[in-house]
């Protein structure tokens, strides 16, 4: 987990304890603090410490560098082989490592698991869309070369992997994306994404917003460009993915919104 100044104390409250609460507990809880955070939310960080020392692992970094760099560390030294991701505001169902564990060891042969997530904005009862992706190697691989096929925080993924693969890199809101489409068009390496809802990701009008917009459009069409040069995408499919994506940018707020739930969900 990375966690930096903006984020809300209840709702990393909140966060962790879905993942103290899971059926398979964790060896280690490993928080990477990305910058200088907040007195409340380096409150709520010691409580746990000081209530579970030998579970929680610390990583303090002296400046922000965003969320790819923070946690290229993180994993670096992550102590086991087996990470689960989990984002600071968001919540994991209590089978959730459970459920990806034992899919490991049904396929042993994956780096990745994932799974479905629920999007939700004020209560987690009441999810706005359900977020499918892909279930088997080949669906994940064809799928990757438009749209990402694996929900970055919803994964588990081996240590080895990820470093084999070359770990996050310094992409601005594509770190997730640019890691799995190395990961499996590069490296070929078998992934899997269970079927079912095992984590809630919150969303509002905010998260649209910052999905629109020229600024954002050239960013998004400009990583697709770099990645067609790179090979992992067709003319085609960079045609039919940068295209589509930069007419989402450049909708109003409420159509993009409509188009997500309706269309990209």
């Amino acid at each position: 987990m990375s966690v930096y100044y903006k984020e809300k104390p209840i709702w990393l409250k909140e966060s962790i304890e879905s993942m103290l609460s899971q059926t398979v507990k964790a060896e280690e809880f490993f928080i990477v603090k990305d910058g200088p955070l907040t007195d409340e939310l380096d409150e709520v960080i010691d409580e746990y410490v000081r209530n579970y020392p030998e579970l929680f692992t610390i990583l303090a970094l002296e400046k922000n560098i965003g969320l790819g760099p923070a946690l290229a560390e993180g994993v670096k030294n992550c102590r086991n082989e087996i990470i689960i991701r989990m984002d600071s505001d968001d919540y994991s169902v209590p089978e959730r490592c459970e459920k990806l564990l034992r899919e490991l060891d049904k396929h042993p042969e994956c780096g990745i698991i994932g799974s479905h997530e629920a999007e939700f904005s004020d209560d987690m009862n009441n999810p706005i869309a359900i977020h499918r992706v892909p279930e088997t190697s080949e669906q994940i691989h064809a799928f990757m070369r438009r749209r990402c096929a694996l929900l970055h925080p919803t994964v588990l993924y081996k240590k080895s992997v990820i470093i084999n693969c070359g770990n996050y890199h310094d992409v601005r809101l594509y770190e997730d994306y640019d890691l799995f489409m190395r990961v499996v068009l590069e490296h070929n390496v078998k992934c899997y994404n269970i079927q079912e809802n095992l984590y809630y990701i919150r969303i509002n009008d905010a998260f649209f917003e910052r999905r629109g917009g020229v600024s954002y459009m050239k960013t998004a069409v400009g990583f697709k460009w770099r990645q067609y040069k790179k090979g992992y995408m067709s003319l085609g499919d960079f045609m039919v993915s940068a295209g589509g994506q930069a007419a989402v940018c450049l909708l109003p707020n409420k159509a993009r919104k409509w188009v997500y739930l309706n269309f990209l969900r």
